[in-house]
């Protein structure tokens, strides 16, 4: 007997993890060959084109939202991962103290000062500025910093008393001068051709000025200097561009059985606003047989209006009256990305580089794999 090819309806309900009041179901894909006598579900790469698609929810410079549809959890997960742990940054990774005489420990205030995230000009830091590695001779380190690879900072500043300051002040920024350190007392020390990519709106500089570093009295000082290297997130979190990269699946909220009136009001309160809305039953509605509107024309309605909203808490199956009329779950191949610059690059530039960089591994182990089998 020939196999019937499954519905449309039955490929959705394949994409969606179930989610009940205590349990979730069919968490495992099931789009592999021999699942399904009869279908064929190798990977193709012209199915994988028709179904595949991206879409922006927001983009801003220091945050985007955007959705990868019709792709698997496995290429979804690398993504997010090479995000946070393989884009390259500048970062200061060496700090030369010559005095501190604050309250901060020495390798504390090296800490706060490594993980200050700089911005500077585009073409400078990602084509310029190439990777700083340390000589075996640990006596060849002094000569191992140039132009192209290592970029100075210096910290200059001392707390003095401000002659200037009112009778019985009490504010101790008023108090004194410098009594609190930010970012933006760091100074930048070009050297070589480093004030061609960096000058003007291009300076290296913190990507938020305010950042406090330490608080000062008179008499303490702090002068350093610090040298920034291009790094990435796997070997130390203050590299990575992200504040932080996620997803999560798509909720999906299918309403099986009307919720009028008073249900309808009580049930858009089990969920985020803006999730599910109130509409009138229109007397077409109310006029279709079986349609279970019989007879309320005028009354209100719960209808889904943004599901994308929705955190899945599962209140609305709690309650007794939404009982076997409502059916909650998520969709395993709709993946909303939020990604949170730190400001070195742009949100979305973050995860085009990703995708490059997934390029470039997905290569070279086809290089690897052909080398093997000849």
């Amino acid at each position: 007997m020939p196999h019937k090819p499954p519905t449309k309806e039955e490929l959705e309900r394949r994409k969606i993890v179930g989610i009940n009041e205590e349990t979730i179901t069919d968490v495992a894909s099931s789009d592999y060959p021999l699942h399904y006598p009869g279908e064929e579900h190798s990977w193709d790469i012209d199915a994988f084109r028709r179904g595949f698609s991206i879409q922006f929810h927001h983009n801003d410079p220091f945050e985007a939202s955007f959705s990868l549809i019709g792709i698997d959890a496995s290429i979804a997960n690398a993504f997010r991962r090479t995000m946070i742990a393989d884009i390259p940054t500048l970062a200061i990774e060496t700090v030369f103290i010559n005095n501190n005489t604050s309250v901060i420990q020495d390798e504390v205030l090296s800490h706060r000062l490594g993980l200050i995230p700089f911005k500077g000009g585009h073409e400078g830091l990602h084509k310029f500025l190439k990777w700083w590695r340390k000589p075996t001779d640990e006596t060849l380190v002094n000569s191992s910093y140039y132009d192209y690879n290592t970029v100075s900072l210096r910290l200059e500043i001392q707390c003095e008393h401000n002659d200037k300051a009112a009778p019985g002040e009490t504010d101790p920024t008023k108090l004194y001068k410098h009594a609190h350190v930010y970012a933006r007392d760091i100074e930048f020390c070009p050297v070589g051709r480093q004030d061609r990519y960096f000058s003007g709106a291009d300076t290296i500089a913190p990507v938020n000025p305010d950042i406090l570093i330490a608080k000062l009295r008179p008499g303490q000082e702090i002068s350093l200097s610090m040298h920034m290297h291009k790094g990435v997130g796997s070997d130390h979190a203050k590299f990575s561009p992200v504040a932080t990269a996620s997803y999560r699946l798509m909720p999906v909220i299918n309403i099986e059985r009307p919720i009028l009136g008073a249900d309808a009001e009580k049930f858009a309160r089990c969920f985020p606003r803006g999730v599910i809305g109130l509409k009138k039953v229109t007397a077409k509605e109310a006029a279709q047989e079986g349609s279970g509107y019989e007879g309320h024309e005028g009354e209100v309605k719960a209808v889904v209006v943004d599901p994308m909203r929705d955190t899945v808490s599962r209140e609305c199956l709690r309650h007794e009256e939404f009982k076997g009329k409502v059916k909650l779950g998520r969709r395993r191949d709709h993946f909303i990305y939020l990604v949170e610059s730190t400001g070195q690059w742009e949100s979305d530039a973050i995860f085009l580089e990703a995708v490059a960089h997934l390029k470039k591994r997905a290569r070279d182990l086809e290089k690897q794999v052909v080398n093997m089998v000849r």
